[in-house]
């Protein structure tokens, strides 16, 4: 419904993409109905790699102190899935859901809103799909940058809602590229949440249709050296600035 604020961000316990996505809701007067965090053994792995990944980079506030301080009612599962958050789920009675860093979604829980669920992702789509797509962006030349999209059961094929790409000047290092991507799904994320409050959302919608490489997966450590490889040599293919 027009002008309902966002219902549900499903997250692993404090993960920084949720953090992100959660304080530029909160900025742009968008708070949530229900958080449903995962606070599991895996979730706690994820959250420490990708905390890897952003290096030095500050994290946005914590979702705990946040939902505390705002009254947003914060649920702890243990994963995201039917059994887990159904019942919350319909206690909230959520028209969209907005992901903040979780796993692969699956079974009800995907199809549980009227309006569907919003995934921020830091690649270009569809150039760029599955994880690591900082990564595999500048191992295989593809331009830096991230997307919001609607979720399906295929990984990072659904429609289109905002796609943006960030220029990269040369002396960027990977976790600044991390970083970058982060904070830039964290803003698509709020616009189209914006949009979607507005009921303007499915004028920014569009297919994304077949992109050149397949899914990608998590990066092997020693693709990872020639990433960096590429970085400090200056020889990743799409930098902003000219030769």
């Amino acid at each position: 419904m027009p002008g309902r604020p966002p219902s549900a961000i499903p997250g692993i316990r404090e993960h920084p993409f949720g953090r992100e996505m959660l304080s530029r809701l909160l900025a742009a007067g968008l708070p949530p109905a229900l958080i449903l965090e995962e606070d599991s053994a895996l979730g706690d792995l994820e959250r420490r790699k990708f905390r890897e990944r952003i290096g030095a980079h500050p994290v946005a506030p914590s979702i705990a102190a946040r939902a505390e301080e705002l009254g947003i009612p914060l649920v702890s599962v243990e994963a995201h899935r039917d059994e887990y958050c159904l019942e919350p789920l319909r206690a909230a009675d959520p028209d969209l859901i907005v992901l903040g860093g979780t796993r692969i979604l699956r079974g009800e829980l995907l199809a549980y809103p009227r309006d569907g669920v919003l995934n921020s992702h830091p690649g270009l789509l569809p150039e760029c799909r599955g994880s690591a797509s900082p990564a595999w962006s500048v191992y295989h030349d593809i331009p830096i940058g991230a997307s919001c999209h609607f979720c399906t059961e295929a990984i990072d094929e659904g429609d289109l809602v905002g796609r943006r790409e960030i220029a990269v000047r040369r002396g960027a290092t990977y976790e600044d590229l991390c970083f970058a991507t982060l904070v830039e799904a964290g803003r698509l994320m709020a616009e189209a949440v914006q949009a979607y409050a507005e009921g303007r959302l499915d004028e920014l919608r569009r297919p994304q249709g077949p992109s050149p490489h397949p899914t990608f997966r998590n990066m092997p450590d020693e693709l990872l050296e020639v990433v960096r490889a590429k970085l400090r040599d200056g020889t990743y293919g799409c930098y902003a600035e000219p030769e």
